[in-house]
């Protein structure tokens, strides 16, 4: 077999291979013997119909079609192979020739990863936000859990802000009540804005059985983004108490004794997550200024397809399951579809740049991905997925998701090495040490950006990630194991 390589562009190349007949014999072998199992001749037992007769019968050409068929994935990697690329989706196959007993020729078009050169990163430098906590976030923190020991007593009066109230209430839009614009017993803060716009001032003032009519724009449901003519009925009025900010209320909402110990366990919580947030808009700032260093071509047909698979998410999965359609979540957003779509395109684009460098760093770095490093990953993604760790680490398995999840947790490892070198300060020029946060930051940071291009991984990643998959699976019964234990 003969084969060249013709680049038509920094991602895309056209393969020309010619193939001496000899080579075929094997898939004409094949071929002939697949065929006889799938036809009938009289006077011939089934499966041992001779050649001649079956190109007599049934064509030449028969054969020689389900032959090609059979040969061309294999001649097309070997292609590959021999022209050491690495392809991006399947091929687009043209036969070119094909003379019985002489010659086979094809071309073979496919996108390619583009050649990636790494430069210097270790000169990258950003600034993020102080992680501070400040009196006033920790006053903010314990008024909020204050707020959730709140009592409240019935009284016979007006409802007034800050009162909660049981009510009725009926959606219209044009005159015709929705079949999911009826609810009744809905409890409701006065202030809290947490239902529709309008309803603070069409409550407030009416006591017991008290009635009122506005007219909102509907957040969620059949008629999503339309105005709505909407009815309410107050049940009951309630006031609310919030509980001293004593030692009494430590005791009872936490277990801390004191409201000074409550209120330091507030502030190193906030701390950690400000440091968390800290380490993640420092992840984010380093791959954008490390984007910047690279010049990253992306395959149209690729950046295409993933746009087209970010859409589908979003209409069919996210908008679809709050009984949102997409005119309706532009009106929401205040947004035209080519806005949209622009922006869909960005990110798109984005986070297969993204895959293209993070991967071209892992091979530049030789970084491998542990056992431990995918256990630990199975877990946090089990726990955002809302499946426990068993379940999800058998869907990885049985779904083929190898590839995807040693991807990402390499291409963290890929990112955390940058931002290793970068030097990261705060707002009041302080240098930010980003170690406890820095490895499960990378993680989020580049797979929120997009699992777009299949990871490549071998047997070793296969059998790492079985492993990873019972290991976890065990840690997630010993934790339920546990958890039953403290009950």
């Amino acid at each position: 077999m003969k084969s060249a390589v013709e680049t038509l562009n920094p991602t895309r190349v056209r393969l020309t291979v010619e193939v001496p007949f000899e080579e075929l014999k094997d898939s004409l072998d094949a071929a002939y013997k697949k065929i006889n199992q799938q036809v009938t001749v009289p006077g011939f037992r089934k499966g041992k119909i001779p050649a001649r007769v079956i190109d007599q019968r049934f064509g030449r050409g028969a054969v020689l079609e389900e032959a090609v068929n059979d040969a061309l994935p294999k001649l097309y990697q070997s292609a590959v192979e021999e022209g050491e690329l690495n392809p991006l989706g399947q091929p687009e196959v043209d036969i070119t020739d094909l003379k019985d007993n002489e010659l086979l020729s094809f071309t073979a078009e496919v996108d390619i990863r583009p050649e990636i050169t790494i430069p210097d990163y270790s000169g990258i430098e950003v600034e993020v936000e102080a992680a501070e906590v400040s009196d006033e976030d920790v006053d903010k923190a314990v008024e909020q859990l204050r707020e959730r020991f709140a009592s409240t007593t019935v009284v016979e009066r007006a409802a007034a802000d800050g009162d909660v109230v049981k009510v009725d209430l009926e959606a219209k839009v044009d005159g015709e009540v929705l079949e999911d614009g009826v609810a009744e017993g809905v409890d409701y803060t006065i202030g809290s804005g947490e239902l529709l716009d309008g309803i603070d001032a069409a409550v407030t003032g009416l006591e017991a059985g008290g009635e009122s009519t506005f007219t909102s724009e509907l957040k969620g449901g059949s008629a999503a983004g339309k105005e709505a003519e909407v009815s309410v009925k107050v049940q009951t009025v309630s006031s609310r108490e919030l509980p001293a900010l004593d030692d009494d209320f430590a005791q009872l909402a936490s277990e801390f004794d004191t409201l000074e110990e409550l209120r330091e366990d507030s502030r190193k919580r906030l701390g950690q997550q400000k440091k968390y947030e800290q380490a993640t808009e420092a992840q984010e700032k380093v791959l954008d200024a490390l984007l910047g260093l690279v010049e990253v071509p992306v395959p149209d047909k690729l950046l295409a397809e993933e746009v087209g698979t970010r859409k589908d998410n979003l209409v069919n999965n996210q908008l679809g399951q709050m009984g949102l359609d997409l005119a309706t979540y532009l009106q929401m957003q205040d947004k035209s579809e080519e806005d949209f779509d622009a922006e869909l395109k960005e990110q798109a684009e984005k986070g297969i740049r993204t895959q293209f460098v993070l991967d071209e760093l892992v091979t530049k770095e030789k970084l491998n991905v542990s056992q431990e490093e995918l256990t630990e990953h199975l877990m946090r993604r089990a726990q955002s997925s809302g499946m426990s760790p068993d379940q999800f680490a058998q869907a990885v398995v049985e779904g083929g998701q190898v590839p995807m999840l040693v991807g990402e947790v390499a291409r963290g490892k890929a990112l955390a090495t940058v931002v290793e070198k970068a030097t990261v300060k705060d707002s009041n020029g302080e240098t930010v040490d980003l170690d406890d946060e820095e490895d499960e930051t990378a993680e989020t940071v580049q797979a929120e950006s997009g699992e777009t291009v299949q990871a490549e991984s071998g047997e070793e990643s296969a059998e790492a990630t079985a492993a990873a998959a019972e290991e976890t699976s065990e840690k997630g019964s010993d934790e339920e194991q546990e958890k039953k234990s403290e009950g």
